[in-house]
């Protein structure tokens, strides 16, 4: 049997050349592994900081097997990958997380019925492949949900929304079937979970985070999460059972409701570092993407101490890069950017860490005055 424990000097393997394979490139890097990463465009973000690269479609069969030849371990940057392609990497070297805990998390039916069946407590929701079965769906929810395609939507994208029957009205004849109808939750705030599992079963969890989003696309991240810390807790609880229920290696992104009647809810699962993790690389010493190497790669997962309360503001488009300069500037801001050429609207740029003394964090009705230039107005939101 191969030993799952790689050594300084062998390579990871990531498919996918964007933000997220970059950060974690570089965190490889850091411990002594050489990135080579799988992508389609060769001017992609990874591509400026890892070792190596194959360029070709993720199911391009060809490409997959150089991409394979080149590596030990295989992980992945975002769900949006073929899972064909993944089942055939998999044939040839070890891939961190499993093709099978992609195939739950990249389709919502899936997921849904996976955390319903380990019962986890998830929002109502309901399977919708047809008008008759929207028709059946709107009428359980009381005309209250959020459609969503079952397939690559992410920040915002192939969501709509229904507040009343008016709304039902007005949907598009042509909606893109098959979709999920997510019975809207009451909510008083929105957390998230990092958790990392080595190849021996060892679980790691970062501090719980609470998000705040603005047009569907997360905007900031506090942590910690501003919540009671029996809740924080039981939020970490839910996220190690739910990896050790999908016998996940590697690292999870839980997305989470509080709801108002206190109880929690899972959203999302992402098994890849996660937006909402970004805070960790200057707020404790091992941040999101080491924790991820270090999983794929069998290395100790080491306790993610957070040393400093931290704030994370996504820099999206060409409003937030004019930021830039005065981030530059600023005592107590780390400014870390993608590398990415064209800033349109919507498009994630990069991220600024904010970070303050343990236990300083202003709570959610002083945020404004502690991000000063960073467009408080934004914030007021959850």
């Amino acid at each position: 049997m191969t030993d799952p424990v790689l050594r300084p000097g062998s390579t990871v393997g990531i498919v996918g050349g964007g933000q997220l394979g970059r950060m974690s490139a570089v965190a490889a890097a850091r411990l002594g592994f050489h990135a080579h990463i799988l992508t389609p465009q060769a001017d992609c973000p990874a591509a400026e900081v890892a070792h190596s690269l194959t360029v070709g479609a993720y199911d391009d069969d060809e490409a997959l097997r150089r991409f394979a030849d080149c590596v030990d371990v295989i992980t992945f940057e975002f769900e949006n990958v073929s899972a064909a392609g993944l089942k055939t990497l998999e044939s040839l070297k070890p891939v961190r997380p499993s093709g099978s805990i992609l195939a739950v998390s990249q389709d919502r039916i899936a997921e849904k019925s996976r955390l319903d069946a380990m019962g986890v407590a998830i929002a109502p929701w309901r399977s919708v492949a047809s008008p008759a079965d929207l028709a059946m769906a709107l009428e359980a929810l009381d005309y209250r949900c959020i459609l969503k395609t079952t397939r690559f939507g992410y920040d915002g994208k192939g969501q709509f929304r229904v507040s009343a029957r008016e709304d039902a009205a007005a949907l598009e004849a042509d909606l893109p079937y098959p979709m999920v109808a997510e019975g809207i939750v009451d909510f008083e705030r929105e957390v998230s979970v990092m958790i990392a599992r080595g190849v021996h079963g060892d679980v790691q969890c970062f501090d719980v985070t609470e998000n705040r989003h603005r047009d569907g696309i997360l905007d900031i991240s506090l942590a910690p999460a501003h919540i009671m810390p029996e809740l924080a807790d039981h939020a970490r609880q839910l996220a190690v059972s739910i990896a050790e229920g999908l016998d996940m290696v590697g690292l999870m992104g839980v997305e989470m409701f509080v709801a108002a009647d206190g109880r929690l809810l899972v959203n999302e699962i992402a098994p890849r570092p996660h937006n909402s993790g970004h805070w960790t690389m200057n707020a404790c010493l091992v941040d999101q993407f080491e924790m991820h190497i270090r999983a794929v790669v069998g290395l100790p997962l080491l306790p993610p101490i957070r040393h400093s309360d931290a704030v994370m503001k996504n820099l999206i488009g060409p409003q937030d890069m004019a930021l830039c300069d005065t981030i530059l500037k600023t005592p107590g801001q780390a400014l870390h950017l993608y590398g990415k050429a064209d800033a349109r609207p919507g498009r994630k740029m990069g991220h600024v860490n904010m970070i303050f003394p343990k236990g300083a964090l202003p709570g959610p009705f002083g945020l404004a005055d502690a991000l000063g230039v960073l467009a408080p107005a934004s914030l007021s939101s959850k």
